[in-house]
């Protein structure tokens, strides 16, 4: 498994915490606005706003809140929206950073992202730098505590998954994104509840970090996710678990 990946699993235990909650529904209603804009405020006819109203859900975001969201993408709300752009650019060690954003302004989103890359050893790169280094996959993880591992990997293969990976902490279900939210709610019905279930980009190849430049990576991959118009970041770092555990 990819550091970029056990990254991911460190940021959604924090995620969880209350000091974080604020910034994290921030992202959650540009996201719902955005997708209910484009879509539809109807989520049965809607896949990316049923996805993201199910990821609010799991991070304990009121009701009003999501509703809300969605009115302010269908026009019933405020009127600003928000542009998806995609930036991408080099970290500590050659390592290729992708990033979804949702932004009102371009230039600031910009300006912020080439700050923070720069702080940390990187550079914003041209568009499709990096793009083809990472494939969409929907990904399902799941906590390692009482889990039945071998029945959780019989029952993701049943029902369409393409691979089940594990590693310290968790197992991550991978499949196709035209499979992924039949293959989640199968896995529900069957007494399997996912962590987190999301549609990602995830890295086909990796670049092995060590030392100063794997602390560096994590330390840029923690303030690009911070940034308010930054909704996903995606490397193909790779850290052991030992680099993992001495820097944490």
């Amino acid at each position: 498994m990819s550091g970029h990946s056990k990254w991911a699993t460190i940021k959604r235990k924090k995620g969880a915490a209350d000091a974080k909650r604020g910034k994290i529904f921030t992202k959650l209603i540009r996201e719902i606005a955005t997708a209910a804009r484009i879509g539809g405020g109807d989520p049965s006819g809607n896949p990316r706003l049923r996805l993201v109203m199910d990821k609010a859900r799991g991070a304990n975001m009121p009701k009003d809140n999501i509703e809300r969201a969605i009115k302010k993408g269908t026009g019933e709300g405020a009127d600003t929206q928000y542009e998806e752009v995609v930036y991408e650019g080099y970290g500590p060690g050659g390592t290729a950073i992708f990033l979804e954003t949702l932004t009102d302004n371009r230039n600031r989103t910009v300006g912020e992202i080439r700050h923070v890359l720069s702080r940390f050893g990187g550079n914003l790169g041209a568009s499709g730098c990096v793009s083809f280094l990472f494939e969409k996959k929907g990904l399902l993880s799941f906590e390692r505590t009482d889990l039945d591992a071998d029945a959780l990997l019989e029952a993701a293969l049943e029902a369409g998954a393409e691979d089940v990976i594990e590693s310290q902490g968790s197992l991550d279900v991978t499949t196709t994104p035209a499979n992924f939210e039949k293959v989640r709610d199968e896995l529900t019905r069957r007494g399997f509840k996912a962590a987190s279930a999301l549609i990602s980009m995830q890295p086909t190849t990796t670049t092995r970090l060590d030392g100063k430049e794997a602390e560096s990576m994590l330390r840029l991959a923690d303030a690009l996710d911070d940034l308010d118009d930054v909704q996903n970041v995606y490397a193909n770092f790779d850290i052991s678990d030992e680099e993992m555990a001495k820097i944490a």
